[in-house]
């Protein structure tokens, strides 16, 4: 993925048109859009290709399962055009090495570490570290650490060295873009604070703004 405002769309939006009008209309201040179950369920699976027409497309399945059945989705995924998919860690090493291998260097593996939402410190949070190591041993090429609590950012920075992170929680979930980035962030996520805004744009010129003056 390119790496230029160091934003990433989280686009939850279940409307497709409207879906490809918001990234339309931001495509410049993003580097890829995060797509998740509410839109492939509203719109259709489809929606892939057709948004990685206009920017890298992340698959946001959070996909945590037996190793089989990661290949046949991650694989699913990387035909249908996507740049990145992330996977749940805790299922364990076999599991992510089934996702690596089915992504077969054509997408990135993001495995996910510590969730940003509260619920995160329940059990996420108590086993990131654990995670994150075996998420390196295995070929994962970025991880997932809260916007909502930077310090943890940095903590998982110093285990994965210079592997991506990626940190949702910035704007409605109370996460600051810049802080993010000062911890140690390759790229902030950004749901509805963007795609819920009247004016969409604007609100994605001013994060990534934000996220230049970290840098």
């Amino acid at each position: 993925m390119k790496k230029e405002t160091r934003v990433v769309l989280a686009l939850d939006e279940t409307d497709g048109y409207k879906a490809m009008k918001i990234v339309d209309s931001v495509s410049d201040y993003i580097d890829a859009v995060k797509i998740n179950w509410p839109l492939v369920l509203s719109a259709g699976p489809d929606m892939i290709g057709r948004l990685a027409e206009i920017t890298d497309v992340i698959c946001d399945f959070k996909v945590a399962d037996i190793p089989n059945t990661v290949r046949l989705i991650v694989e699913n995924c990387v035909s249908r055009g996507a740049s990145a998919i992330i996977v749940h860690a805790f299922t364990g090493d076999d599991s992510m090495r089934a996702a690596v291998e089915a992504a077969d260097g054509k997408a990135d593996i993001i495995a996910v570490t510590e969730m940003s939402h509260p619920g995160g410190l329940m059990f996420t949070a108590k086993h990131a570290e654990e995670l994150a190591k075996m998420g390196v041993e295995n070929g994962a090429a970025g991880f997932i650490a809260p916007a909502t609590r930077p310090d943890r950012i940095s903590l998982i920075r110093s285990i994965v060295g210079d592997k991506l992170i990626l940190t949702p929680g910035v704007g409605a979930q109370g996460g600051s873009a810049s802080a993010a980035i000062k911890a140690g962030a390759d790229y902030v996520i950004v749901g509805r604070a963007i795609y819920e805004a009247d004016d969409p744009r604007s609100v994605a010129k001013q994060i990534c703004e934000d996220v230049k003056s970290a840098l």
